[in-house]
């Protein structure tokens, strides 16, 4: 039984989010690792090759202290912190990023983000849609469950298969796609059904799925379209997924040496070795890895926070982009960071910042994109897009373009058969392709 038990937020409206449910033979609809398999393989489209890593900053990160500084503006504005240079000319981010910095050259920042909603809720940083757009009938699904459906699973190989999508956080939707696309989720249940039971030699778990293909093989005489044939193929991935091992060997990122452990400050803060981990289930096949970084609903005492944060983020995130570099892996792999918005210009009198919609950023790097450059400008204090300004939307334009969809296609349908585009604004951003 695959058991989700998603982390509990709260967030300034103190509105628990916690996302539970249970795929099993008890569970939704009956779902089986195999029917998984199988649902993911239902579409038809060859996949690019190229994977993402999605990082949601939960809470709202403000723009005003990372990637868009306002060095010239009052006081009261531009906060406790400078810009300094990156190794890209002109692009400039928060002094607390150093090793970042030194990557400028393969990363991008649209800073000019328009039609952001006030709302805490994950789905902007995963679709670009609102979380009330298609509420009713389960809301628009994320970029996992959308490669699942159109891309199916990850390529099978000698050390077995690979979920299409994964999320360490569980801050995904599957949306109207229905939970048969939602993505792996790697708890204490999820990783030990990767394993297999010490208690069952292989041998005998192998001879527990030739008794299930006997029991089907009345049916698979009488099917003339040879479906049944099929659909021992994803019993046989799903066999493979178990006993290789290699997804659940990806999970415990401790098998790094201590020297990597290091470079990703991971031995002492859980979000940098979600960084490790991600590059690792990159590394095993995995096409689409998120996970989240919260804690930046920083009404108050907004900058103690981001001398915090920030310093983990700036080691991990320049790790990542390193090693998937020197692998030959980052052209291949497109890494987004993103939150719901930015915050206000003006910094209130505890120190912090509150909600700003109408400004925020879109951090982009790898992924075959032209990086070392700024999309976008705010005004000189921050608070609205000035120059260039560009829909959330045509964000995910532009990554789905990266993974060979052509937006402007309606390519899914919803529950009531009605066809859906993947995004209404369709144009990618020209200075990234």
């Amino acid at each position: 039984m695959f058991n989700w038990n998603g982390a509990q937020h709260q967030y300034c409206d103190h509105i628990n989010r916690r996302d539970f449910f249970t795929i099993g033979a008890t569970g939704i609809a009956g779902l089986t690792l195999p029917n998984l398999l199988r649902a993911e393989a239902v579409a038809g489209l060859q996949a690019t090759g190229k994977s993402i890593i999605n990082i949601y900053l939960g809470g709202g990160p403000t723009h005003m202290d990372t990637f868009d500084l306002k060095p010239k503006a009052p006081s009261e504005f531009r906060g406790e912190f400078s810009p300094i240079a990156t190794k890209a000319s002109g692009v400039e981010i928060c002094e607390l990023f150093p090793k970042l910095a030194s990557h400028g050259d393969k990363i991008a920042i649209v800073r000019s983000l328009v039609d952001l909603k006030n709302e805490h809720a994950a789905t902007q940083s995963d679709s670009g849609w609102s979380v009330r757009d298609m509420k009713a009938q389960g809301g628009r699904p994320g970029l996992g469950p959308v490669m699942s459906k159109l891309f199916g699973p990850a390529v099978t190989t000698a050390a077995g298969t690979a979920p299409t999508a994964l999320d360490i956080s569980g801050w995904t939707r599957p949306g109207f796609l229905g939970q048969t696309h939602s993505a792996y989720k790697p708890d204490r249940v999820g990783v030990a059904n990767l394993r297999m039971n010490r208690t069952i030699k292989e041998d005998r778990f192998e001879n527990r799925t030739k008794l299930l293909s006997q029991f089907d093989r009345y049916r698979r005489n009488a099917d003339a379209s040879g479906m049944m044939d099929a659909m021992d193929s994803f019993s046989q991935r799903a066999f493979g997924m178990i006993t290789s091992g290699h997804v659940a060997k990806a999970i415990d990122w401790r098998q790094e040496s201590d020297e990597t452990i290091e470079r990703y400050g991971a031995k002492k803060n859980r979000d940098a070795q979600n960084f490790l981990l991600s590059r690792r289930l990159i590394e095993a096949g995995v096409r689409n890895v998120a996970f989240m970084i919260g804690g930046w609903d920083t009404h108050s005492k907004n900058f103690d926070a981001m001398r915090k944060k920030l310093p983990v983020m700036d080691v991990a995130m320049a790790a990542l982009i390193e090693d998937l570099h020197n692998a030959g892996r980052l052209d291949d792999t497109i890494i987004m960071m993103s939150g719901e918005f930015g915050r206000t210009p003006r910094v209130n009198k505890n120190a912090g910042r509150d909600h700003w919609p109408n400004a925020g950023f879109f951090f982009l790097a790898g992924g075959g994109l032209n990086t070392g450059q700024v999309i976008g400008a705010t005004n000189r204090l921050g608070e609205r897009p000035e120059d260039r300004p560009v829909h959330v939307q045509q964000v995910f334009a532009t990554i789905y373009h990266q993974l060979g969809l052509d937006v402007r296609l309606p390519l899914l349908k919803d529950p009531n058969g009605r066809p859906q585009y993947l995004v209404d604004h369709r144009e990618p951003i020209r200075e990234l392709i």
